[in-house]
């Protein structure tokens, strides 16, 4: 969450980043006109509870005096008017309270600033490359889509997690289900090396930690909620929900504590199931295993000092591409534009793999009638973002520093360390042979019992 003081000072600097995330300037004007005002009233209230209190203080002082003097008339008079001022601030803080909410609904739906760093621009198009690491495979026969690749092996059963889950849900059996586990133990080593420590989640989490994230209310139809769990549904704090990514869990780990300077950064990473309804992607993926309703993911998170939490976002990356590099498979690095980012980012690089036997239908290729499209195509396998104090705001998570007074904010970051399914998906794909076979890349064999090879279930 954004903090309003600092949009009231700085009006420029609001506008400028409201339309760089693609509002218009008619509605930045208005949303920053409402903010004004409630400010405005917000400083008008306290300025006059302060004085009402002021002049109760100096009432209830002048009381002690008048009873000494046996002035009791005197003093009842001033009893009574200090009991009037009384009313007067509870009504006013109650006014106060009303300005603070109006204040949150407000700010709770505005995402986060672009860091300056971040390239202005509208979608996926705007993304700047980076960086591009590995060589494409020249194959030497037409390579094959994963989900027609699992689906001959025997390996990806479609239809029968439609039969009892409905679309978007997949059985992996066999070789490809230990390859997804085996893939995310090589992700935990790795991250682990680089002093990520594991943590073991809770699935389900109540609706003041999904608010705290950003995830509520703006993405509430995104979300799988729980009924009939034996809480109170009808209190949004109480009504549990089924964590859309392990960030949620992880980064509410510190919600409302207050760490010490000498304790960042601290870096956590989990193994867990995501589950999303993809209310909002129209269609998009609705074959194969790219897009699915539940997934498996590795996450990491940090928590660092203000002054480093940049860096950190540049050793999260590393560690991400890391994952990738071992396993021998073509990527780039995408510094997201500020239209491109998410709600909570204030600076996101994603990494996307080279699928070759994808066709960019899926990114929006539209052949003709009768022509093929274009096999291969980068497609998202990890996002890795900075999400500043946006979160930290929410949560109330905050460190004492060594020197000064007060508490600070800290940074929160998170990246996918990666997505487990799309990484299969990738090793499937450039790893493929021409009987339909699936090599074991050498740095996964040993999580697979020494497999070289996945071939056709008996």
């Amino acid at each position: 969450m954004l903090d309003w003081r600092n949009i009231v000072k700085d009006s420029g600097a609001f506008l400028r980043a409201q339309e760089a995330r693609g509002v218009s300037s008619e509605k930045a004007q208005e949303t920053f006109a409402k903010i004004e005002k409630l400010s405005k009233q917000r400083s008008e209230k306290t300025m006059y509870v302060d004085e009402l209190k002021a002049e109760r203080n100096k009432s209830a002082q002048a009381v002690g005096q008048l009873m000494k003097e046996g002035k009791k008339d005197e003093a009842q008079a001033l009893i009574a008017k200090g009991k009037e001022l009384g009313e007067k601030i509870e009504k006013l803080g109650a006014e106060a309270k009303e300005v603070e909410a109006g204040f949150t609904k407000i700010l709770e739906v505005l995402p986060n600033f672009p860091h300056e760093s971040v390239p202005v621009g509208k979608d996926e198009n705007d993304n700047k490359e980076v960086r591009r690491w590995g060589e494409t495979r020249v194959f030497d026969f037409v390579p094959k889509e994963h989900d027609e690749l699992g689906e001959a092996l025997g390996g990806m059963d479609f239809k029968r997690a439609t039969k009892i889950s409905g679309t978007r849900f997949t059985f992996l059996r066999g070789p490809l289900a230990q390859m997804e586990r085996a893939l995310a133990n090589l992700m935990l080593d790795i991250h682990r090396s680089t002093g990520f420590q594991e943590l073991m989640t809770p699935y389900l989490v109540n609706g003041d930690t999904m608010y705290g994230m950003g995830q509520l209310p703006k993405f509430e139809e995104d979300l799988f909620k729980v009924t009939g769990a034996g809480e109170d549904e009808k209190s949004a704090a109480n009504r549990k929900y089924l964590i859309p990514t392990a960030e949620v869990p992880l980064t509410s780990f510190f919600a409302g504590e207050i760490m010490q300077e000498d304790q960042l950064p601290q870096k956590f990473m989990a193994f867990s199931p995501c589950f999303r309804s993809e209310a909002g992607s129209y269609g998009r993926d609705t074959k194969g295993y790219i897009r699915q309703h539940q997934f498996n993911k590795v996450e990491m998170v940090k928590f660092s000092h203000p002054d480093n939490s940049f860096e950190e976002l540049e050793s999260m990356v590393a560690s991400a591409e890391e994952v990738l590099k071992q396993l021998k498979i073509p990527f780039r690095t995408m510094l997201l534009c500020s239209g491109d980012m998410g709600f909570s980012s204030t600076k996101t690089y994603d990494l996307e793999v080279w699928l070759p036997g994808s066709s960019v239908d899926t990114q929006g290729y539209e052949s003709k009638e009768g022509e093929e499209a274009p096999k291969g195509a980068f497609r998202e396998i990890s996002s890795c973002s900075n999400c500043g104090d946006f979160q930290a705001r929410r949560a109330q998570i905050r460190f004492k520093p060594k020197q000064g007074k007060g508490n600070q904010l800290i940074h929160t970051l998170n990246g996918s360390g990666l997505a487990v399914g799309r990484t299969l998906v990738a090793v499937m794909e450039n790893y493929q042979q021409a009987d339909g076979s699936i090599e074991v890349p050498e740095v996964l064999q040993p999580y697979m019992g020494g497999l070289k090879k996945i071939e056709k279930l008996s």
